[in-house]
């Protein structure tokens, strides 16, 4: 899998380290363009960053999730970074959903900006039944990644917010998820049931469209309210 590595600090590793997956289209250099980079730089925050590209067809078939596993994720772990995030746009917010139902516990948090729902025969499954609280869906197959996402996300804990006292901790997920969207995006419904399992403060909507302005100040907006000064 192809990848641009920007290193907070030259020769030295920080603390954080964020896994940019990018839109149907998009490439990892789209993300230097837009000033996602920027940001963190001008910040000062100790994230190391990390660009990746998506190939369509390994969407499709999922060997995108091996590969990110493979050649991103796991050659970074001996590098003691206290956090590892994946941050995706649209479709790449999709796979990140993925990866973290496939891989679990290998990602300190998920952050979704403008994540691809699924079809309408997904969602309006959902919708039909209420919203992703109440869905119940029949068995889940193992190439169903659209259904999939949602049970992930319909199942997510998050520890920060619940009570955990009386709960088995083998079966709470703590990934910390936050989603970020504009309130004209073209999937936006789909987004908004996405985000009713999550808790209020994670959960960024803003003015605009499918489009990198929204995308840039969602970034923008998680980075202040995430990291603050540290990371």
């Amino acid at each position: 899998m192809r990848h641009i590595i920007d290193l907070a600090n030259a020769g030295k590793k920080a603390k954080t380290l964020i896994i940019l997956l990018p839109g149907a289209g998009h490439q990892p250099e789209d993300f230097i363009a837009q000033g996602f980079v920027t940001a963190v730089r001008q910040r000062q925050l100790e994230i190391d960053l990390i660009m990746a590209e998506l190939a369509f067809d390994q969407i499709a078939d999922q060997t995108a999730l091996c590969e990110i596993h493979n050649t991103v994720v796991q050659p970074s772990l001996p590098f003691g970074y206290q956090n590892i995030w994946l941050a995706g746009i649209s479709i790449g917010g999709y796979v990140a959903i993925a990866y973290a139902n496939r891989y679990p516990g290998q990602v300190t948090g998920l952050l979704l900006l403008a994540p691809y729902p699924g079809n309408r025969i997904t969602t309006g499954e959902i919708a039909l039944a209420g919203g992703i609280r109440t869905w119940e869906p029949d068995a889940i197959t193992a190439d169903d990644t659209e259904r999939g996402n949602w049970y992930w996300l319909k199942n997510h804990i998050n520890t920060t917010h619940v009570d955990t006292t009386y709960l088995d901790i083998r079966h709470v997920n703590t990934t910390e998820v936050h989603i970020g969207y504009g309130e004209d995006d073209r999937f936006a419904g789909g987004i908004a049931m996405m985000a009713q399992v999550l808790p209020e403060n994670h959960v960024d909507k803003i003015s605009g469209g499918h489009v990198w302005p929204v995308w840039q100040q969602l970034w923008h907006n998680f980075l202040d309210k995430r990291f603050g000064t540290n990371s």
